[in-house]
C-alpha cells in the first residue's frame, strides 16, 4: 500500500495553472503581484492563455500561488489597466480580445471602439495652431506660410491605453481648438470638413522611447504605425494623421480577392 503525506495530497490537488504559467519565488526581492503580472504578461503574450479565455478566480489564484487575495487583486488591476485582461460583471476575468479594424472603411478610433462595446476617450497632450511644415505642406497639398491646427492625445478603450496620436489638418477645417473633444471625425462632420475617403499607409516599427513612455510599454515593443491622409468629396487634402498602436492589442489580416481587390485589417 502506498502511503502519501499532507503535502503530496496538497501537491496532487493544486490547480494547473501556476504549473502553467510558472511560479512565484519568495527570494526574488520583486514585490510578490508584480511577479504575478509578469507571469499572467507573459503567459498572454506568449499564447499559454488566449484571448477570450477565462483565468482562474481570484480566490483559486491566490490559493495556487501561496499569496492574499489582495497581491492576486493588484496583479490583476494593473493587468487590466494595461487592457490585457478584462474583467467581466458576474462572470470572471478574461484575457482582452485583440481588436481588428478593416482599412477598407474610413471610420474614427471612437466609432471603431464603440462597435467593440468599449468606451473611448483620449487624453490630449497637446492642441496648437502653427504655421505648416515642409513635409505637411507637401503631404497636405497646401503653400508654406500656410496655418494648421495640430493635435497630440492618447486614445484609450476603456481603462487600456491603445494608441499615441498626431494629427494635423489646413486651419480652414476647423473654425476653433475648442471644437474637438473626444472624436475628431464628430467635429470635422460638424464643419462640414469630415474625409469621404483616404489613403493609408501601415508598417512594423519599434516603438522609441518617448512613444513607448506615453503607451506604458517598454522601449522598442514592438508597434504598428499608421500613416492616413483623408481627403473631402472635392479631392483637397483635409487630414494628415501619424498614430503607433499598441502591437499587443492589434492583429494585420488581408483578405485578397479574385479580382485582386484586397480588404485589409489590423
Amino acid at each position: 500500500m502506498i502511503h502519501h503525506t499532507p503535502a503530496a495530497k496538497l501537491q496532487v490537488a493544486r490547480p494547473a495553472f501556476a504549473h502553467q504559467i510558472g511560479t512565484l519565488s519568495k527570494d526574488d526581492p520583486t514585490p510578490l503581484y508584480q511577479q504575478l503580472q509578469k507571469l499572467l504578461r507573459t503567459a498572454i503574450h506568449s499564447q499559454i492563455i488566449t484571448a477570450s479565455e477565462a483565468i482562474p478566480p481570484e480566490r483559486d489564484l491566490a490559493d495556487d500561488f501561496d499569496v492574499s487575495r489582495i497581491t492576486v487583486r493588484k496583479a490583476i488591476d494593473g493587468l487590466v489597466s494595461e487592457g490585457l485582461l478584462v474583467r467581466r460583471q458576474g462572470s470572471g476575468t478574461y484575457v482582452a480580445s485583440r481588436f481588428e479594424k478593416s482599412l477598407s472603411r474610413l471610420s474614427s478610433f471612437s466609432e471603431d471602439m464603440i462597435s467593440r462595446g468599449r468606451k473611448p476617450h483620449s487624453e490630449w497632450i497637446s492642441k496648437t495652431h502653427g504655421v505648416v511644415t515642409p513635409e505637411e505642406s507637401l503631404s497636405l497639398g497646401l503653400s508654406p506660410g500656410s496655418q494648421v491646427c495640430r493635435f497630440q492625445r492618447l486614445r484609450y478603450a476603456d481603462a487600456a491605453i491603445m494608441a499615441l496620436e498626431y494629427t494635423t489638418l489646413p486651419a480652414f477645417a476647423l473654425p476653433t481648438l475648442d471644437e474637438v473633444g473626444d472624436s475628431l471625425y464628430e467635429a470635422l462632420s460638424r464643419t462640414g470638413h469630415r474625409p469621404v475617403r483616404a489613403l493609408q499607409r501601415l508598417r512594423a516599427v519599434a516603438l522609441t522611447g518617448e512613444q513607448a513612455d506615453r503607451l506604458q510599454v517598454p522601449a522598442g515593443t514592438p508597434g504598428l504605425f499608421i500613416e492616413r491622409r483623408g481627403f473631402l468629396a472635392d479631392g483637397l487634402t483635409c487630414e494628415l494623421n501619424h498614430s503607433y498602436y499598441r502591437g499587443d492589442a492589434y492583429d494585420v489580416i488581408a483578405e485578397v480577392n479574385e479580382l485582386g481587390n484586397l480588404t485589409y485589417g489590423f
